[in-house]
């Protein structure tokens, strides 16, 4: 019998390593199976090598556009050496934070090869060496991520395709590109190759891209692809793709008319598809659905000992979120009481400029709390004087206040990702809008944005008590 260990994780990708990090820490025995390799999706095909690819296209789009400045410069784009770059990156974080030794000197147990559940606390590994090893736990967690999603388009396969884990093999880009998915993977794409010199087709069946946030954001941010040479097609219900010649050719209908789309290649950005295969869940009685595993507050399973966390239980399918996730399954298993509350989880689509998230909509706001007592507030760029001076005031913050308290907030600004975290803070401790005007914030920057929204609404406040100065007569 296999030495019982505490903790055996399945995946090592962003919830994987951090639940590992917390695990051993912790003084617990831990291994972690992982089939391919330590980092995941997010290093290997996500996260990391498509903002390395956006860092690329964001200084070519603004050296041409660097005349606004008075600068007067010429921009070659080697494509091959940008995606060289990427790669690179990916090399120097596998090599270092993300280096399976790293872990190894934290204590854990690192096993290669594909895991399946024989029990409530038995892993069953077909070792990547040969033959098969099973660990007994106390606890297994479930990490095991997502890969993209297919649609069912007849022709797709027999004409091939990219996705977001082939795209980067690629040694020499191809010329044109037709992205088939408006979600926030296919809009940062779209952009990153338009503005590296690729002639970029962008197909939405939705009425409009990026579904989940706030859409005259959208609208604006939509326009400025179009301006960087993005054809984005929306409504557009893809019925087939076919070959014809060196082309793939994407036959779709919009409203009443059939459009052809050609491209060197179809970049499919349609989703994603949680990784239950293989691993046997319901031989032990793990209950699953649409979206991955089923969990509970606690990040718990069906079975009491198997947690998931990540894009596998298919709450949120970003990285921030796995390794928050990760964190809460171990504490959940190990340490007395159950941490229950859900977090805001915020997010943003590292567009240029990037479009930001977090808590309520207007409507979802409107819907929880009852739209009469539930306000927008917007303040645009344009009147933001960092804005203005580095040249970029198109964009808006978007605060949702129910009652005075801010529930939801949405921003469209360079660094909206990192601006973002004041705001998810303010919906975490329950802040009101007067806790935001209270906060100096440095002037100039686009965070001075929020205390002159904020300021907006305690002017008015104020207003309503002028009856009570102090007047001084000569």
């Amino acid at each position: 019998m296999e030495t019982r260990y505490d903790l055996v994780i399945v995946g090592m990708g962003s919830g994987g390593m951090v639940a590992a990090a917390l695990a051993t820490k912790i003084g617990l025995r831990v291994a972690a199976v992982e089939r391919d390799r330590v980092g995941g999706d997010c290093l290997w095909t996500g996260c990391v090598p498509s903002k390395a690819l956006l860092a690329a296209a964001k200084v070519a789009h603004h050296l041409r556009e660097s005349a606004e400045l008075g600068l007067t410069t010429t921009v070659a784009v080697d494509r091959a050496e940008v995606w060289k770059r990427v790669r690179a990156v990916q090399a120097d974080i596998a090599a270092t934070d993300d280096d399976p030794d790293r872990y190894r000197a934290m204590g854990l147990e690192i096993v290669a090869g594909r895991a399946s559940l024989r029990g409530p606390h038995t892993v069953h590994v077909e070792l990547a060496e040969g033959g098969t090893r099973d660990l007994e736990t106390r606890f297994v967690l479930l990490c095991t991520g997502s890969r993209p999603a297919v649609p069912s388009i007849p022709g797709l396969a027999e004409a091939g395709f990219l996705t977001s884990e082939t795209l980067w093999d690629l040694e020499e880009p191809p010329a044109r590109v037709a992205v088939v998915g408006g979600g926030p993977i296919g809009v940062e794409m779209a952009q990153a190759c338009a503005r590296l010199g690729i002639a970029t087709i962008l197909l939405q069946k939705g009425p409009r891209l990026l579904p989940r946030d706030d859409p005259a954001l959208v609208a604006t941010l939509t326009d400025v692809l179009r301006r960087d040479g993005v054809d984005v097609g929306l409504n557009v219900d893809v019925e087939r793709v076919e070959r014809v010649g060196a082309d793939k050719v994407v036959r779709a209908r919009v409203g009443d008319e059939v459009r052809t789309f050609a491209a060197d290649e179809i970049l499919v950005a349609a989703g994603r598809t949680p990784n239950v295969e293989g691993l046997d869940l319901d031989q032990v009685g793990i209950r699953t659905g649409p979206r991955g595993i089923e969990v509970d507050a606690s990040m718990r399973t069906s079975v009491p000992s198997v947690y998931a966390a990540g894009d596998v239980a298919g709450r949120y399918l970003f990285t921030h979120s796995a390794a928050t996730e990760g964190v809460r399954a171990v504490r959940n298993m190990f340490f007395p009481g159950r941490q229950r509350k859900e977090p805001t989880i915020p997010w943003a689509t590292f567009t240029d400029p990037e479009l930001a998230h977090a808590g309520f909509t207007v409507a979802e706001a409107s819907q929880k709390f009852g739209a009469q007592k539930v306000r927008e507030l917007r303040w645009e760029l344009a009147h933001n004087d960092r804005a203005r001076a580095d040249g970029n005031t198109e964009g808006a913050i978007v605060m949702v206040l129910s009652g005075s308290r801010i529930v939801g907030a949405q921003i469209l600004a360079p660094g909206a990702g990192d601006l973002i975290h004041e705001l998810v803070l303010a919906i975490e401790q329950r802040c009101t809008v007067s806790d935001i005007a209270n906060l100096v914030h440095i002037y100039p920057t686009l965070a001075t944005s929020f205390g002159q929204l904020a300021a907006e609404v305690a002017f008015e406040k104020a207003a309503k008590y002028k009856w009570l100065t102090r007047l001084t007569r000569r």
